[in-house]
């Protein structure tokens, strides 16, 4: 049961989405089957865009909104290229109820910041900064901070101020948020009032896809209170619907042990 028992100033609806595949999650399956120590990327991390399937995986759920019974009225994405470009081809699918309407950027919405890890694999963290490597055994992935990066509770803690923004600016709404991986967990374990080991445990059960839907809504409970709840969490039914491939690798930088 999600921890958010009083509703009144939430969204009505909130989706929250892993972008389409992109151009680093290639580049990171690539350096993996070979064994580098570091993914081969042209750019910066921000910059990445959707592969051609990536592309293909955002149409395919901008259609699935285009044919719900309800559209977001509020799309709200990471300002990293691969996340925005999902969210403006959902757009122009017709997944939002108003064309008309801005995408809303938020920078608290970014990738997990890695630091001086930033796109080695694990065979490469080994070798470059095996002190970093024994660092997070130690530690555990929710509490290690990399030199210069983020650890989850790094990410706890901005998304905070995005559920602030929620119920500021869009009580109500519809509302969908184009992301990350590590961003849609974090998300979950404030919504739902998770600890460390509940949603690390989520975390291994599987990566989540890209495209893949996480849904909250309002709910009533037996005593006829209303809450903020789980509806769905990774659902493929976007790409599926529309038999589109799934592909399910953890972001670039999520190749750190």
């Amino acid at each position: 049961m999600a921890i958010y028992k009083d509703v009144t100033h939430l969204p009505a609806r909130l989706w929250i989405v892993r972008h389409g595949e992109s151009a680093g999650n290639v580049a990171r399956d690539k350096a993996l089957r070979e064994g580098a120590p570091r993914i081969a990327l042209e750019s910066r991390d921000v910059d990445v865009p959707l592969s051609s399937l990536g592309e293909h995986q955002s149409d395919a759920l901008g259609k699935w909104f285009a044919n719900a019974s309800a559209k977001p009225q509020v799309i709200i994405a990471s300002p990293y290229r691969r996340a925005r470009d999902t969210a403006i081809r959902v757009m122009q699918a017709g997944g939002v109820e108003d064309r008309s309407r801005d995408l809303v950027s938020d920078e608290r919405l970014r990738e997990k910041e890695f630091g001086i890890l930033d796109g080695l694999t694990r065979t490469g963290i080994e070798s470059v900064y095996p002190d970093q490597a024994s660092f997070r055994t130690l530690l555990g992935k929710f509490y290690h901070r990399p030199p210069g990066g983020e650890s989850w509770c790094d990410v706890i803690l901005r998304l905070r101020s995005v559920l602030d923004t929620l119920s500021l600016h869009f009580a109500g709404k519809r509302v969908l948020i184009v992301t990350h991986q590590v961003v849609v967990l974090c998300l979950r374990y404030l919504l739902e009032g998770l600890d460390e080991r509940a949603i690390l445990e989520i975390d291994a059960a599987g990566d989540i896809a890209n495209c893949a839907v996480t849904e909250y809504g309002r709910s009533s409970s037996p005593d006829g209170k209303s809450a903020f709840a789980l509806v769905r969490y990774n659902n493929l039914a976007p790409l599926t619907d529309e038999g589109t491939p799934v592909t399910a690798a953890p972001d670039t930088k999520a190749a750190a042990p």
